[in-house]
């Protein structure tokens, strides 16, 4: 079996992370965490939401945090826009603080479409259909984010081929990548390839991601699965921050130290330096007032401590 010789990683920490924390976290220390990231090489970073502070009030200083991020050549910045609102917003701030990339986000659950974003599956497609539209005629790449495509905290199991209709819905309004996320951390390594098999009907391997929560510990298992199958591309969280509130005791996104530790440990190049990214997860962690969730960082940290 050929593994893929480097992967990508696209840190969520700064937007899927924070977004459901309580306290209030500011952007100085969002945009101190994004500048920490680039710094240990990430390419890829997901830094806020443009989405109502009626419903995500830790998002609400989303342009200021976009004005204040100093950009390192060969970085993306992706944002979250769920609506054209959300677009109209990203995109009303000079053309040098424009996301370079768009988040659109369904759901493979019919019910878990209408607890999060009230709307059926093909309501939330026609409302993506003019925001794809409006990214991709003004250069902004688009990305999709398929929720629940192993599991809902309401429906139980999804049914692969719910995965495969919702990732060709999404590529026929124009959606350039997808994401595979197993939303609360209940897939196994076979339920996840089969979600991938069901979307790789629709999209190339080049163009699909991984997106793993660590809720009963299976997302380093179901990263090497979704590897096995030729997937580079992964969504991970500095520190192992975020979580789902649907889902009772989800310890969020599998962290990006954790990840990385185990893709150096195989020889796949990430170009993401380890330790610099453990002192990142340290930095918003203090912010935070706790401990980084990644037992990679923990361990290194101990080892350093002699």
């Amino acid at each position: 079996m050929k593994l893929p010789a480097r992967v990508k990683i696209v840190d969520v920490g700064p937007r899927d992370g924070l977004q459901n924390e309580k306290q209030p976290v500011s952007a100085e220390i969002k945009i101190g965490l994004v500048h920490r990231l680039q710094e240990a090489g990430l390419k890829e970073i997901e830094v806020t939401s443009f989405v109502s502070p009626k419903w995500v009030p830790q998002m609400a200083d989303n342009a200021e945090v976009m004005h204040g991020i100093r950009r390192a050549p060969g970085v993306r910045y992706s944002v979250l826009t769920p609506n054209m609102k959300g677009l109209e917003a990203a995109m009303a701030a000079p053309r040098e603080e424009w996301p370079d990339e768009i988040v659109v986000f369904g759901a493979a659950s019919e019910a878990f479409s209408q607890r999060n974003i009230n709307c059926s599956i093909a309501e939330s497609i026609e409302r993506f259909r003019p925001v794809v539209a409006a990214a991709r005629e003004n250069g902004i790449y688009v990305r999709g984010a398929m929720s629940c495509t192993v599991g809902c905290p309401y429906e139980g199991e999804i049914a692969p081929e719910r995965v495969g209709m919702l990732a060709g819905l999404m590529k026929d309004i124009g959606v350039q990548h997808i994401g595979v996320a197993d939303t609360i951390g209940v897939g196994t390594p076979v339920k996840v390839q089969r979600a991938i098999e069901a979307t790789l009907a629709h999209f190339d391997i080049d163009d699909i991601s991984g997106h793993y929560h660590d809720t009963y510990g299976q997302a380093l298992g179901n990263t090497l699965a979704s590897l096995e199958l030729g997937v580079w591309q992964f969504d991970t969280s500095s520190a192992g921050l975020g979580g789902c509130p649907y889902a009772k005791g989800a310890t969020g996104n599998v962290a990006t130290e954790d990840v990385v530790y185990m893709l150096q440990g195989m020889g796949i190049d990430t170009g993401i330096d380890l330790d610099r990214l453990i002192d990142a997860g340290v930095y918003i962690s203090d912010a935070l007032g706790r401990e980084p969730n990644s037992r990679a960082s923990k361990a290194i940290r101990t080892r350093r401590a002699g």
